[in-house]
This record gives structure tokens, C-alpha cells and sequence, in this order.
């Protein structure tokens, strides 16, 4: 007995012995990150910011991979499967918070199954009208969506979207009548508002900014807490009416679940001292967000904030869940 006892000490000690050796040589070769979008999006594009600040600090690649389809899922999902070694990393964004509330059976956990490494950015939308709408700012908006007896029309990215559901958002906080239309994307929901066929739209502000500034359309409100430094002059829904009204979308690193917490830590590390860096705080902020890093225990937080919100907005919304 006691020497089965000295055994399993022995083992234990060694095994321990091996893992800090393997933590302090992390890493010896590529570090992949995966991203559920499309190759030149944003996400594709935050992942290629950070990834090279990492890869210079480690001296190691670090290859960004597109797995697009279901909205991120599949990206999420193959990266909770991946072996937890630090070398398989999600570039996770609001929607998969977002997937949690929608979807009836996914092959993960939302929260459970990654550890957290820290969030990288956060962005707000615009609500947006066509440059002809009477609606010449937010309180017009405002007064019509509540008067009106169909309500107004605003159309998103897609059914399930953090667009979409900002809208709901939006009329259950506002008092708003409205009415949502899905299009597949926001060159959809564009190009439907240039037409007049929706009343508004929400969208991110890269995928509207060039027609902003072109006289085609105009920006009413911004989603989030603070006014978006792209259009300092336009004001926050919550200064317009709606208080308390906050709505950003984000992105973040995770790893899958067990990953070891001396590897995450010096990930957190790496991934917080690049987004100090004046080039990547700048490349973040022309595709309309703000670098903001965090601890592991803050993303989980937020991410299971997150979860809650877009459950509770889904099911006052009576949206079906896919």
C-alpha cells in the first residue's frame, strides 16, 4: 500500500516536473488561429493583426485559417475538439455568444469549453437611414417607431445576427414598434436601404462608413456607450432617448478547455503588450473598433454576460431558435 502510495507520488511529482518544463519551452513551433468568417473580413483581419505581434514575441509563426459556415460555429467547434496545448486558438466573436442563445444543439459549450485569453476589441453599430428618408435624426426615428401602427422597418445582416438582435434590443428598451427584415449580409441590407425598401438599418460601421461620407446615407445613432471616434459629432442612442441602451459587438481570443494556465498566461501577456502597440491599436481602429485587452477572468465574465443578454433578448423576441 505504501509503496503503491510512493508510486503515485513519483508519478505525479514527474509528471508535474514535465509540464513546467514543456510551459517554459511553449512555444516550439506554429501557433494556428482559427476564424468562422470570411479571409479578409474583420475577424480575418484582427487575427492577422494580433497574430504578428505574437509571432514576433515568441518567434514562432503564428498562420491565421478561415472555417467559415454556421454563423462561427464550426470554428468554435473544431477548436473545443483541438488538443489543449496552446496551439489551436479561436478568434471568437459577439456572435458566438450570440450562437449560445440561438442555436438548440451545438457541439460546445459557449463558456465551458475554451479558456479565456483575453478580449482584443470591442465596436458599436450605426443606425442608419438612406440620405432621402424624413427621418432626419434619432428623435424622429424615435417619435415614428413609437406612433406609427405597423411599426417601422430595419433590416440586419441575418435572422440571429447581433445586428438583429440589437434591433430587438432596441424596440423592447425604446418602446419601439419595429419590424425586422433579414438579408444575407450587409451589402444586402445596403443596398435594400439605397432602394428604400427598409425604413433603417444597424450595421458595423466599416460596412457603411464610404457611404456615410459619400452623401448616401445617414447616420442617426451609434450603439455603444461612448460616441465612435469615426463620427465624433454622432450621438449614442442611450444620449437620444433610450438610457442605458449599450450594444458592441467584440472579438477575443480563446483555447480549448484544459489548456494549461502557465500557456494562457503568457498568451494573456503577449496578446495585452500588442494591443498597446500604436500600429495595432490604429489598424483596429479602421475597422471601427477599440483595442481593449483584459484578463482571462474578465473575458469569461463578459462572455457569460453576453450569453445571458442575447438568451433573454431571444426569448422575450419569441425568435425561433435554429
Amino acid at each position: 500500500m505504501i509503496k503503491d502510495i510512493r508510486v503515485w507520488v513519483v508519478g505525479l511529482f514527474c509528471g508535474f516536473l514535465c509540464l513546467s518544463a514543456w510551459t517554459q519551452t511553449y512555444p516550439d513551433h506554429p501557433i494556428k488561429i482559427l476564424q468562422g468568417f470570411a479571409p479578409g473580413g474583420n475577424a480575418d483581419n484582427i487575427a492577422r493583426s494580433i497574430g504578428l505581434e505574437i509571432s514576433k514575441s515568441f518567434a514562432q509563426s503564428v498562420v491565421v485559417e478561415a472555417q467559415t459556415g454556421a454563423g462561427g460555429t464550426i470554428a468554435s467547434a473544431s477548436v473545443a475538439r483541438a488538443k489543449p496545448d496552446g496551439y489551436t486558438l479561436l478568434l471568437a466573436t459577439g456572435g458566438h455568444a450570440v450562437a449560445g442563445a440561438l442555436y438548440n444543439s451545438l457541439p460546445y459549450k459557449t463558456v465551458a469549453d475554451y479558456e479565456m485569453i483575453s478580449t482584443l476589441t470591442y465596436f458599436p453599430f450605426l443606425i442608419v437611414t438612406s440620405a432621402e428618408s424624413k427621418f432626419k435624426n434619432f428623435a424622429d426615428l424615435l417619435d415614428a417607431a413609437r406612433t406609427t401602427p405597423n411599426g417601422l422597418t430595419y433590416g440586419s445582416a441575418g435572422i440571429g445576427s447581433t445586428h438583429h438582435l440589437a434591433g430587438e434590443l432596441l424596440a423592447k428598451m425604446g418602446r419601439m414598434n419595429l419590424v425586422h427584415i433579414p438579408y444575407r449580409g450587409d451589402a444586402a441590407s445596403i443596398t435594400a436601404l439605397l432602394a428604400n425598401d427598409v425604413n433603417f438599418i444597424i450595421a458595423p460601421p466599416t460596412a457603411v462608413i464610404a457611404n456615410i461620407k459619400a452623401g448616401k446615407l445617414r447616420a442617426l445613432a451609434t450603439t455603444g456607450p461612448l460616441r465612435w471616434p469615426g463620427l465624433p459629432e454622432l450621438a449614442t442612442v442611450a444620449d437620444q432617448g433610450v438610457g442605458g441602451y449599450d450594444v458592441r459587438s467584440w472579438a477575443g481570443l480563446m483555447a480549448p478547455v484544459g489548456t494549461p494556465k502557465p500557456v494562457i498566461d503568457k498568451l494573456n501577456f503577449e496578446t495585452n503588450k500588442a494591443l498597446l502597440l500604436p500600429s495595432v491599436k490604429s489598424r483596429l481602429e479602421e475597422m471601427g473598433g477599440e483595442a481593449r485587452g483584459s484578463t482571462p477572468d474578465e473575458m469569461r465574465q463578459m462572455v457569460s454576460s453576453e450569453l445571458q443578454r442575447w438568451t433573454q433578448v431571444i426569448n422575450d423576441a419569441k425568435i425561433p431558435r435554429q
